[in-house]
């Protein structure tokens, strides 16, 4: 009976498939460690040294990913802060028709797709604004 061993390849396509984004945890880690001490080729065992480099490696990428999702939140409070900037503030944009536009900033609201000026009736993301003019 043929035996396949599972070597540093499946620590390889884990720390991919965790940096892609596929949404491996660490259950899912330890799964598929299992899975490999299960499966290996008796005759020939993967050394301690493959399961620790694999639990470094899985472990960097969950605190990438972490670092990752702190910089997105630190990004946005970013953005928030510099809308909030603008309230009570003249700005320059261009309105739906293209047209060069100013108005006072009367609130600000927070998107998914992040800050929204409010303009008088007028809508406009935070890149929309070109100038301030007072």
């Amino acid at each position: 009976m043929s035996v396949s061993s599972v070597g540093s390849s499946s620590s390889s396509s884990v720390v991919s498939a965790a940096s892609s984004g596929l949404g491996l945890g660490t259950d899912d880690f330890l799964k598929l460690l299992v899975a490999q001490l299960k499966n290996q080729d008796p005759m020939n065992p993967a050394s301690g040294t493959e399961f620790l480099s694999q639990t470094a490696q899985f472990s960097s990428v969950e605190k990438l990913t972490q670092l990752t999702q702190q910089y997105t939140d630190l990004i946005t409070s970013q953005r928030v802060v510099e809308a909030t900037g603008f309230l009570g503030r003249i700005v320059g944009f261009t309105d739906a028709k293209g047209n060069p536009a100013s108005g006072k900033v009367d609130s600000v609201s927070l998107a998914p797709g992040g800050p929204v000026l409010h303009v008088g009736s007028v809508s406009l993301p935070l890149s929309s604004v070109g100038a301030v003019l007072g």
